[in-house]
């Protein structure tokens, strides 16, 4: 794999590649590839002279799929600081010459997501998705490091968890079914069993969103915790971020310096994070001439403000009950605001994890189903889990794809995912 010969480790030594072409130069006498196996990318180096195929193998197309070996040299000009010399290719397939995405060329998004099954073979969507597989990595080790279980649940649902006007609605043998908004309401089931329990899954929202930052379906990276209040809640979630932050700075250093992330940056987060009320932001908002008013939601725009105030990811704190979806537990010392928390990430990206308390009390929760105009009898299932012990409990979701996007500095959430699914786009 070329990942072991970037190591440094074969220097000098006969090693076997099998891959891809992604870009090739020659001078005639000499070729240069530029190879792409899965693993990484690395030059190679044919000469005419010792090689008995080089005229077939200097026409070779863009994308021909090819199996070399040679020896393995340090070459500072190359990419990744080393090159192979080939002493004998195979070529496993000639590809056509119509490769849509020639290198030197600009392209336009429409054109992209048309031929996204081919763009992922660009270096950019190379390095986002190891970036995004490494980043789901190192939240899996953050949750079994910290006596986490990992628990799945359904996808077809039978009620709202956020909201209605955002469900997916779908023909569920002829009865009335949704695509999952979030895991939340069976992982309150699960605790009771399990404990600490974590999910990374698939999330569907039919929100008619435009912004750089909305998918209609997006991985949810989803906690649930008994015995947890808000304020340890609150340092569960930097704890996780400060560490998969810290991690991916220390792997993907010269990745996220052609993205315009500064890895220094990544590897020195911390906890604590700031922490504001949402009366706070309300304020901050309102004194930078902002028209929103108290009992308002904080949308795209508002986010990117608040951010401005910060150099490192921030909670807002205590969201106004009617904001706020109606298993948010009642702060007991201000019935009007709920134990809830968005963490915004800074320089505009804005949300990357919503949070809160649930409420563990039976009546309380039952007049909240029935305030928000809810079916008691088809929530009894979940109200169900305040007359059988119930314990103070917590949890939150966290958007990988935008928080993927806030660590790599990306400018659009579709950069984040290989076949994204946006409102009014749907390829493939």
């Amino acid at each position: 794999m070329i990942s072991e010969i970037l190591k440094g480790n074969l220097t000098e030594k006969e090693v076997e590649i099998k891959g891809w072409i992604h870009n090739k130069r020659s001078s005639g006498s000499i070729v240069f590839f530029i190879i792409r196996d899965g693993s990484g990318i690395i030059q190679a180096v044919g000469k005419k002279d010792e090689l008995k195929n080089f005229e077939e193998i200097e026409k070779l197309t863009l994308e021909s799929s090819i199996k070399i070996k040679g020896i393995v040299k340090k070459e500072e000009r190359a990419p990744g600081g080393y090159e192979v010399e080939i002493k004998e290719m195979n070529i496993l397939q000639r590809a056509d010459e119509d490769f849509p995405f020639m290198r030197k060329h600009k392209f336009n998004v429409n054109f992209i997501m048309k031929n996204r099954h081919l763009w992922l073979r660009s270096e950019k969507m190379f390095k986002v998705l190891t970036i995004r597989s490494e980043v789901i990595q190192q939240i899996r080790n953050w949750f079994l490091e910290n006596g986490y279980k990992e628990f799945q649940s359904p996808i077809f649902v039978s009620g709202a968890c956020e909201g209605g006007s955002t469900l997916f609605e779908v023909n569920y043998f002829g009865r009335k079914a949704y695509l999952t908004q979030s895991w939340q309401l069976y992982a309150e089931a699960a605790i009771f069993s399990l404990g600490k329990i974590f999910t990374i899954a698939p999330s569907f929202r039919a929100e008619k969103s435009k912004t750089r930052r909305h998918l209609t379906e997006y991985w949810h990276v989803e906690a649930e915790i008994p015995f947890c209040g808000l304020d340890d809640l609150l340092k569960e979630e930097e704890s996780l971020v400060c560490y998969v932050c810290n991690k991916i700075g220390e792997k993907f250093e010269n990745w996220l310096k052609e993205f315009g992330r500064d890895a220094k940056y990544l590897k020195g987060l911390s906890p604590p994070f700031p922490r504001i009320k949402y009366k706070e932001a309300i304020e901050i908002l309102q004194n930078k001439n902002v028209n929103i008013q108290y009992g308002n939601d904080l949308g795209a725009d508002e986010e990117k403000i608040l951010t401005q105030e910060f150099e490192t990811p921030f909670f807002v704190t205590h969201f106004p009950k009617g904001i706020k979806a109606f298993y948010h537990k009642i702060d007991r010392e201000n019935p009007n605001v709920t134990l809830s928390a968005d963490l915004l990430a800074p320089e505009g990206y804005g949300e990357i994890i919503g949070s809160g308390e649930r409420e563990d009390n039976y009546q309380i929760l039952k007049k909240r189903v029935e305030e928000e105009g809810l079916s008691v009898k088809e929530y009894k299932w979940y109200l169900d889990l305040r007359r059988y012990g119930s314990v103070q409990h917590s949890g939150f979701g966290l958007g990988l794809e935008r928080f993927i996007m806030w660590i790599c500095k990306l400018k659009h959430i579709r950069e984040t995912i290989a076949f994204p699914r946006l409102i009014g786009k749907i390829h493939f």
